[in-house]
């Protein structure tokens, strides 16, 4: 889970105001008159990035280490607003485009085409949304503002003193922020929008428990964490004294501000809980199939349609099973232990159980297939235990792009319970999934715009083939990693359907319990709380699922047109230069 800043890693580009867009359109028109045309492009996309990333402190802070080099300084402490009209959001958009669209695409050179085209291809995905601005939703279960906040106000890491004087400020910010999405419910609330009512009965207790930890909350143990590594780093930038006034301000504004904020969110959510109007799929609200499809486009950076991506998965799911029956039914002399360890406890197959071992392990790994990398360092975390339940198993925590050498991956031990899961995890974050990935990007040196630019289903697909590729990197006899890879591919391949089944085809728990059923899920709590993570967070398990598909398609497309010229390196090489994008622009660069 890459993109756990998600929802501050980058403002939408739609936010922005239609008349300082109509003021820069003329200085940019004029400045075509006087540069040449990589020179002007250069400037834009500058101007766009600087812009993009002092929407909100969260943003900024995560984004780059030294703003001030940048161009950027002074900016105002908040963490935003959620915006409630998509007029506006639409027409920002659109001239966000006229900006984009006045510079002469083909005067510019490879590098900034490509910026150019992923730049269109995601305001286009952006204006068809923009209508649907109400359907969003910040607050879901696991992946929602309120389960990220924590974490991401636990890593806002102190460079300097100034950073601990505006994370305290930033502290004073969350009651206001939290009242503009308690705002946006509302207005969702009016417009029929509002979530299932077992979704909000699972945030309000997710924000209950966080409360209810106090003084254990590791809001506090963090923040002492990062004044001592301040410290550390820069000798005598703290004196005792100053850490102890600081802490003793954290605490009091923690009190102050986040758990007052936190109470405000569950009283409003408990108001709201029983005025939504549909408990159902995407597909039951009005216009919710058209929206589903722009939003699945938009997650999984996929033009294929929903019958499309239905028949990819059920073909390599049928692919998947095949393999799996083959290794089951075929003799292997002396291996007797595929049959029996596919059920029994991963941990038995895998002795490892040091993450930063694994780490190890998996980076000497690919040294073969994939291209070099910098020299990074990584930090290991941990989830809180109290907070297990409410957060995903790993996560790697994005870097500042002017920092990329410092990395953590959370670890949730409460999803992890054997050490294959462990080893495919760390290769889905680490190596050479989302971590590597980064990082190789980084240091190619793009366009800093293209680093603030989501696009889930290449870096969630990539760290699924990552994750998928581990089983082969284990200690696991080539026949038992066969039927896990296969069997995980299976189960994701399931969810990827159920989440179209539900929000396309109006599923409904009956109908996702019958689909399992026939693939011998049958334990009907388990395909509830599936059924319900679906309904709450719409496209999710499509982009990692999706993407991971097209990778495949986009290595057999390598195969076929390389010929005898294509190798592992050459086609990882390829789409990891490429950079986040859609499928049809990386396909457009790669062939």
């Amino acid at each position: 889970m890459q993109k756990f800043l998600k929802k501050f890693r980058q403002k939408p580009l739609f936010m922005l105001l239609p008349s300082a867009a109509a003021f820069l359109i003329l200085s940019v028109l004029f400045l075509h008159f006087h540069q040449d045309a990589d020179q002007a492009f250069s400037k834009y996309t500058s101007e766009l990035f600087r812009q993009e990333i002092s929407g909100n402190t969260i943003t900024l802070h995560y984004t780059l280490k030294n703003p001030e080099n940048y161009g950027i300084n002074n900016i105002p402490i908040s963490y935003g607003q959620c915006t409630t009209a998509p007029g506006l959001v639409r027409s920002s958009v659109d001239a966000e485009r006229t900006r984009l669209q006045s510079h002469n695409r083909t005067s510019l050179s490879k590098d900034n085409r490509l910026t150019y085209d992923v730049l269109d291809n995601y305001l286009t995905s952006a204006y068809n949304l923009a209508p649907y601005t109400l359907y969003e939703e910040p607050l879901a279960p696991l992946t929602g503002t309120q389960s990220q906040l924590p974490v991401i106000l636990s890593e806002y890491r102190f460079y300097k003193i100034s950073d601990i004087d505006n994370y305290l400020k930033l502290l004073t910010r969350t009651p206001e922020y939290f009242r503009s999405i308690l705002n946006f419910e509302h207005t969702k609330s009016e417009s029929g929008l509002f979530m299932a009512s077992y979704t909000a009965d699972s945030i309000i207790k997710e924000c209950r428990d966080f409360v209810n930890l106090k003084e254990s909350n590791y809001l506090y143990s963090s923040f002492v964490e990062r004044l001592e590594e301040l410290a550390s780093a820069r000798d005598g930038v703290l004196t005792e004294k100053q850490r102890e006034a600081y802490t003793r301000q954290n605490n009091v504004y923690i009190k102050k501000y986040i758990f007052p904020a936190y109470e405000q969110l569950i009283s409003g959510l408990s108001e709201l809980r029983s005025s939504g109007k549909n408990n159902n799929g995407l597909c039951y609200l009005p216009n919710g199939r058209t929206y589903y499809e722009y939003l699945v486009r938009s997650e999984t950076g996929s033009s294929r349609s929903i019958a499309e991506l239905q028949n990819l998965a059920n073909t390599q799911i049928l692919s998947d099973l095949t393999v799996m029956q083959r290794v089951l039914t075929e003799d292997f002399s002396g291996s007797s232990s595929v049959t029996s360890d596919i059920f029994s406890p991963q941990g038995t197959l895998l002795t490892e159980s040091d993450p930063e071992k694994i780490l190890s392990t998996l980076s000497g790994k690919i040294t073969k297939d994939f291209p070099p990398y910098p020299q990074i360092h990584t930090q290991i975390k941990y989830v809180q235990k109290s907070m297990e339940d409410y957060l995903s198993p790993a996560f790697y925590m994005i870097p500042a792009i002017d920092n990329t050498s410092e990395n953590v991956i959370y670890i949730n031990n409460g999803h992890l319970t054997d050490n294959l899961s462990l080893f495919t995890t760390l290769a889905h974050e680490g190596y050479p999934g989302h971590l590597y990935q980064n990082v190789y990007y980084a240091s190619l040196h793009p366009d800093p715009i293209r680093c603030v630019l989501n696009y889930g289903g290449y870096t969630e697909g990539w760290a699924t083939y990552s994750e998928m590729m581990s089983y082969y990197f284990s200690t696991l006899t080539k026949e038992q990693a066969t039927l896990f890879q296969r069997n995980s591919s299976v189960i994701l391949g399931l969810y990827a359907l159920a989440d179209m089944g539900i929000h396309y085809d109006g599923w409904k728990l009956a109908d996702a319990a019958a689909f399992f059923h026939t693939y011998g899920i049958t334990d009907d709590a388990t395909i509830e709380d599936i059924y319900d993570l679906i309904i709450a967070d719409p496209a999710n398990y499509l982009k990692y699922y999706i993407g991971y598909l097209e990778f495949l398609e986009l290595k057999k497309d390598a195969v076929d047109k390389w010929e005898d010229n294509f190798t592992q390196m050459q086609f990882h090489k390829a789409v990891l230069d490429v950079g986040p994008a859609s499928f049809d622009v990386i396909r457009a660069y790669l062939f």
